[in-house]
């Protein structure tokens, strides 16, 4: 055991992917698990904050607002960060199943979801101390980027294409 820790060699690299080795069938329901599971921490941080919620109407706080919300700043990157969390692994799961069957109630049932997690957020947190244009930003930051990437793509696609598909030819007649 001592010798295994000693020769410096990670352990992770049986675990990295390779292209050639694993099926991409099999990465991509790792990858729908995975993303799941971060779906299901993120949505239910965001209904039941961390510290709960107020149980009673006293000491300047309303019953059903989160404790948490009272300390404005770290509230506020707890609920910018969940939210990213939330919308990035809802895009992963709705890419990696398009085209799948049921792939329409799978995008109704993540919408589903997006409006009770924002109704959620938006009951239990106080109006003074979130501004909710940052949070619907960070909920869509995974969409633009996404977006940028494939025009990207789309733009770089026609650039790499050699002289020949991109030029018209011109035939010389002497």
């Amino acid at each position: 055991m001592i010798n295994r820790l000693s020769t410096g060699k990670s352990s992770y690299k049986c675990f990295r992917y390779e292209e050639g080795r694993d099926k991409p069938g099999d990465v991509r329901n790792v990858m729908l698990v995975v993303a799941s599971l971060i779906a299901s921490v993120t949505f239910q941080a965001g209904v039941n904050p961390p510290g709960g919620v107020w149980q009673d109407n006293s000491s300047g706080h309303v019953a059903g607002r989160a404790i948490y919300a009272y300390q404005s700043e770290v509230y506020y990157v707890f609920l910018i960060a969940n939210t990213l969390a939330l919308s990035a692994s809802i895009l992963v799961i709705i890419s990696l199943t398009y085209r799948f069957p049921f792939h329409l109630e799978i995008v109704i049932a993540t919408i589903s979801m997006i409006v009770t997690y924002s109704s959620a957020i938006f009951a239990v947190t106080p109006d003074e101390s979130v501004r909710f244009r940052y949070v619907i930003a960070a909920a869509s930051v995974p969409y633009i980027l996404q977006i940028f990437i494939q025009l990207f793509n789309i733009v770089f696609e026609n650039n790499e294409k050699p002289e020949s598909e991109n030029s018209e030819k011109v035939v010389l007649n002497y």
